[in-house]
């Protein structure tokens, strides 16, 4: 009995986890609230290492010392037992969640040369306060991909039509007659083709460098009527920009043969018709070519274009253009 209890407590405690409720965690011991603990001090950090990227996110664990030097840490990337709703984080630049995550904009324009800083708190404890700086690394491997339009997919086949039976005869042995014979099933049609992919958008891709003693590259990609900004950092970083073609519409199934009519009863039976044959399967849609991309780069990039790779397969060579570009932003 005792073995049973325990077994159901460890499942009951299993599912409050997985649904996240928050009081009956704490209930358990799976999570503490600090409004009821002596605390004496609270660091924060980020485990994945200084500094975010935009368009990254990195997890916060907040650690909390208690007078006797034991240390409580949040629950989320912390794995400890301190719930993030018991805290409250203040940030600049960046936002971060009610899970601890921060996240900072895609657009570097808006973190350009800020520094995201983080306040965190324990409005329990109005004396415990920790700050944190997250620098902005933009050594990082960026992507811009855009891709054409899938192919339309082909209609199925109509299913054939079924033989009609044959018409009954006589089994009487004074007056026998045959059955009529079944009509044949019409044959499936088959299935449309897909259609083809389309090619990938035009791309046009314009780099000026930021100089000074970190150079960094400042890129703008535009497809589809929308800019891109990027902001890499040639030590370490790279973009890689991808015009790729649309994927071939599926075929359509062939329709099934229609079933032959069966014979009529009678002296003898009639024959039945035969199955039509069933429709072929449409062919698959061929996928569309990557789409032009031109780069204007400003001549003092030139060194650190290795940094910068283009994909277009199947479309045409990359046009490289060198004048002179002005500040992006």
């Amino acid at each position: 009995m005792t073995r049973f209890r325990s077994a159901r407590l460890l499942f009951t405690m299993s599912l409050l986890a997985l649904a996240g409720c928050a009081p009956l965690q704490v209930r358990f011991g799976s999570r503490v609230h600090l409004a009821k603990l002596p605390l004496t001090s609270m660091q924060a950090g980020t485990p994945k290492g200084p500094g975010i990227a935009p368009g990254e996110k990195s997890p916060l664990v907040a650690t909390i010392t208690k007078p006797d030097g034991t240390a409580l840490t949040t629950e989320g990337a912390g794995k400890g037992k301190v719930l993030w709703s018991d805290l409250e984080v203040i940030t600049t630049v960046a936002t971060v969640n009610n899970k601890g995550v921060v996240s900072l904009p895609s657009d570097p324009r808006l973190s350009d040369g800020k520094v995201p800083h983080v306040i965190i708190t324990v409005p329990s404890h109005p004396d415990l306060r920790a700050e944190l700086d997250i620098p902005v690394r933009y050594d990082r491997n960026f992507t811009a991909a855009f891709q054409g339009s899938r192919g339309s997919n082909g209609l199925d086949g109509s299913s054939g039509t079924d033989g009609s039976s044959g018409i009954p005869g006589s089994s009487d042995p004074d007056h026998p007659s045959a059955g009529g014979d079944g009509s044949d099933g019409s044959d499936g049609r088959d299935g449309e083709n897909g259609g083809s992919g389309h090619n990938g958008p035009p791309v046009r891709v314009r780099i000026a460098l930021r100089s000074g003693s970190h150079p960094l590259l400042q890129v703008v990609v535009s497809a589809e009527r929308h800019d891109h900004f990027y902001l890499v950092d040639p030590q370490g970083g790279s973009l890689t920009i991808t015009s790729e073609g649309g994927s071939g519409g599926s075929g359509g199934k062939g329709g099934r043969g229609g079933r032959g009519g069966s014979g009529g009863i009678g002296s003898p039976d009639g024959h039945s018709g035969r199955d039509g044959m069933s429709g072929h399967d449409g062919m698959s849609g061929s996928s569309g070519s990557g789409g032009p991309i031109t780069v204007t780069y400003d001549p003092q990039a030139k060194p650190f274009l290795n940094t910068i790779h283009l994909v277009n397969s199947g479309g045409p060579k990359p046009i490289m253009n060198e004048e002179p570009v002005p500040p992006l932003w």
